[in-house]
This record gives structure tokens, sequence and C-alpha cells, in this order.
């Protein structure tokens, strides 16, 4: 299906939220259950939304309730999600080139509200053959929705964590750990990153007594070093072949 674009800064914004619907579809649960998690682990209902607000980065949030929950110290909580988030400096690189021209109004937000959704659905336009210079503004429509749901989640389940209880004992934290599961193994496509896994589980596996969760931090460490280290080899070899 050919998705038609209309060339003016309402009609890109409006495309680029109708394209975020599938994955404002499948943020909804994460959202929920972020929301439903928050209070259990010590987050007040300002807390939980604060940090929607402020840090909105699910995968990221998971990691600082569990920590948060474990009683690991702020140094900690935030170098660890900042080791997590790394992955947007990729998606960064990747669109440079479309946003280079913008001013900081512009790429200051659009950096903020980037996700793993919001990269998944706006490479397609800016990469589209058309030459609209208003792509940016289906990249903010995106951006708009996917913050937007994002919040709005998040305080249906702060609510429902408050009225019903018990919903933290139901493991709906397994349904992040499946996902995410199912994420990673699909981008395991070359040794490399094979070998990262193996040695980010490897390490999470030997070190998970540590004080503070200590043990995701040297994981998500020991999974880099060697990723790159492999990485640097790999290319190596392809050049003297």
């Amino acid at each position: 299906m050919t998705t038609t674009f209309h060339p003016t800064r309402h009609g890109e914004l409006l495309q680029g939220a109708r394209d975020s619907l599938p994955m404002l579809a499948g943020a909804a649960p994460f959202g929920i259950i972020f929301g439903t998690l928050a209070g259990p682990s010590g987050l007040s209902l300002l807390g939980a939304m604060g940090m929607s607000l402020f840090v909105f980065a699910g995968s990221s949030q998971f990691i600082a309730l569990t920590l948060l929950s474990g009683g690991a110290g702020l140094a900690v909580i935030v170098f660890t999600t900042f080791v997590v988030n790394l992955r947007h400096a990729l998606y960064s690189a990747t669109l440079l080139p479309h946003v280079a021209s913008l001013g900081q109004r512009w790429r200051i937000p659009l950096a903020f509200w980037l996700t793993d959704e919001t990269f998944a659905v706006v490479q397609h336009r800016y990469g589209a053959a058309d030459a609209s210079p208003l792509k940016h503004w289906y990249h903010l429509g995106s951006s708009l929705a996917m913050y937007g749901n994002w919040i709005v989640w998040t305080l249906v389940g702060v609510l429902l964590g408050r009225s019903f209880e018990g919903l933290d004992k139901l493991g709906l934290e397994f349904a992040m750990v499946a996902t995410f599961t199912g994420i990673v193994v699909s981008l395991l496509k070359t040794r490399p990153m094979v070998a990262a896994a193996i040695a980010a589980g490897a390490v999470a596996l030997l070190a998970r007594d540590m004080p503070y969760k200590l043990g995701l931090l040297l994981a998500a460490l020991a999974g880099v070093v060697v990723g790159v280290l492999l990485e640097g080899r790999q290319a190596t070899e392809e050049e003297q072949a």
C-alpha cells in the first residue's frame, strides 16, 4: 500500500501521527505495566509521571524501577540507563543528514523525543524519493503521538495500580522481558552481535548477587566491549581479505 504524503506542515504532521498508530498500540501495554509497577517500586504518582515526562525511555524507565526497588544509588541508575540508551547515538547519526539544516529549536526536542518506534517510522519518510522540505513535520507528528501515548498509558497504569491492590504480584513485568528478548534475538544477525549478547547474559548471570544491581551495569559494559572488539576485528579481516 502506498502512503500519500501531503506537502503541507499540517498534512505531514498528521501523516506522521497516523503512520505511528501501530507503534502506539504496541507501546500502550508497556506504559500501563510501567505505571502499575511504579508505586510498588517506590515512586509516587508525580514521580512516575515525571519519569515518563522527562525521561521518556521505556527500557530505561523499567531498568530504573528495578534498580530503585533494589536500593541502587543514583550514580548507578544514571550510568546504567545511559549505557542502555547508547543505541540512540546510532539512531541520531542515521537521522543527522536529514535534520542538520534545522535550528536548535527543532533538533533539541526531536532528539529528546527520539525512540525506537519513532526512528522506525521516520527513517522511511526521510528516505522517500520526494524532495519535500517539510519531512521534519512528519517526524514531529510521530514524536508527539508517541510521547502523548506514553504519558496517557503511564497515568492509566498508575491509577490501576492504586485502584487494585496486588497487580504488581501478577508478574506483569514478564511481558516486558519476553518482548525485549524477542526484539534482541531478531537483531542478532552477525557474530559480534551474538557474542555481545552471550557475554552480557553470562556476566548478568554470574554477577546477579552483586549489591545495588551492579551486575546489570557490568553486563551492559561487557556486551559493549565484546561487540566493539569483535566488530573491529571483523572489519580488519575484511580489509585484509
